[in-house]
């Protein structure tokens, strides 16, 4: 049901201009969603929305453009505290050395994050290579992972 009504509320926010909490509650209404104020509010923050300005000093509900830095985080930081027992890189190639078995779920999860200097991941039982497009970007994700481990 929640993942049903933010779906709702992120098609909603990208069909017309919602300005309101309130407003937001009437056209989940009007799908057949009953919703309070309260829920609303968490579904706003787990969504990371924002309010834009799009005129006329008027303001709207809107995705943030840090939501997928911030998925990507939380992501991360979860498969690093559950996986990750090392990380290196060769040129532009990062791997991983993951608890035995858990390699494939690190893969999953680096591949369903939006990295544009990603090419792709490759998994066996305990270690993820992590295909990136230059060795620079490949030392910054090792880099980034060393850290967030810390």
């Amino acid at each position: 049901m929640k993942n049903d009504r933010q779906e709702q509320i992120l098609a909603i926010i990208a069909e017309e201009s919602i300005e309101t909490q309130e407003q937001l509650i009437n056209r989940l209404q009007e799908k057949g969603i009953p919703s309070t104020q309260a829920t609303i509010s968490r579904d706003i923050k787990q969504l990371h929305l924002v309010k834009e300005p799009y005129g006329g000093g008027r303001y709207r509900y809107a995705v943030s453009a840090q939501k997928t830095k911030l998925n990507f985080a939380d992501r991360l930081q979860i498969i690093l505290r559950e996986s990750i027992v090392d990380v290196d890189y060769a040129q532009s190639i990062v791997v991983l050395k993951t608890l035995p078995g858990l390699a494939n779920a690190a893969a999953s999860a680096f591949d369903g994050m939006d990295m544009p200097s990603k090419v792709g991941t490759l998994a066996g039982d305990d270690t993820v290579m992590i295909i990136m497009r230059s060795n620079e970007s490949a030392k910054e994700l090792c880099r980034e992972i060393s850290t967030m481990r810390k």
